[in-house]
């Protein structure tokens, strides 16, 4: 199968939670996400600490009144169902803490980068200010709206 997007690649939080907030950009994601993810030959990868970023976006929106309890349920478990290749951040600390000094990103940040380039593999991010900031980097950092047609 073809696939316009990277086969193994690096996703941040601002990707996956537009699988369960319908936001701008949120139509390529479930795309992205049924075509590479539910293949068995690409590989998906996130920091362990994606999971607690998706649920602290869902939190803030939760307090806002945006989404319901019921929302943030289905929301959890669709994530949590997602074939994601998951690295434990003790792994990537160091790596990112240096990172995030060089380039003035947040650890957070930082720890999709490390693990991005510890596997060879781009990091795909709606997160246009972190790719701005890592521009004249040698990571490789993909945007989502990249792949608009």
């Amino acid at each position: 199968m073809s696939s316009r997007y990277p086969l193994r690649a690096v996703v941040d939080a601002s990707v996956g939670i537009k699988l369960v907030l319908k936001e701008e950009l949120s139509v390529l994601v479930d795309d992205y996400f049924s075509q590479v993810v539910g293949n068995m030959s690409n590989s998906c990868f996130v920091p362990d600490l994606f999971f607690i970023e998706c649920a602290n976006i869902l939190w803030k929106k939760l307090r806002q009144e945006k989404v319901t309890k019921e929302d943030i349920k289905v929301g959890a478990g669709l994530l949590r169902g997602l074939n994601l290749t998951t690295t434990p951040t003790i792994q990537l600390m160091e790596y990112a803490i240096e990172i995030g000094h060089i380039w003035n990103i947040t650890a957070y940040d930082a720890s999709y980068v490390a693990l991005s380039d510890q596997l060879n593999a781009p990091l795909l991010t709606a997160d246009n200010r972190l790719a701005v900031a890592l521009k004249d980097s040698s990571f490789q950092i993909l945007t989502l709206d990249s792949f608009q047609q």
